[in-house]
């Protein structure tokens, strides 16, 4: 199999975009807390070897 996966639902691979790497964190309810801070930090941590270092 080669090339990018079929229009799914909310996936479109004109979307993709080369070494390309998101991360979002939030508490549906709006709530405050540490627990947000720290997997948003473990999400700068993964992105890493995306080139996200000093993000």
């Amino acid at each position: 199999m080669f090339g990018l996966p079929p229009v799914q639902g909310l996936y479109h691979p004109r979307n993709e975009h080369d070494s390309c790497g998101v991360g979002f964190v939030a508490n549906v309810r709006g709530r405050k807390s540490h627990e947000v801070v720290a997997c948003g930090l473990e999400i700068l941590v993964n992105l890493d070897h995306r080139g996200a270092v000093g993000a």
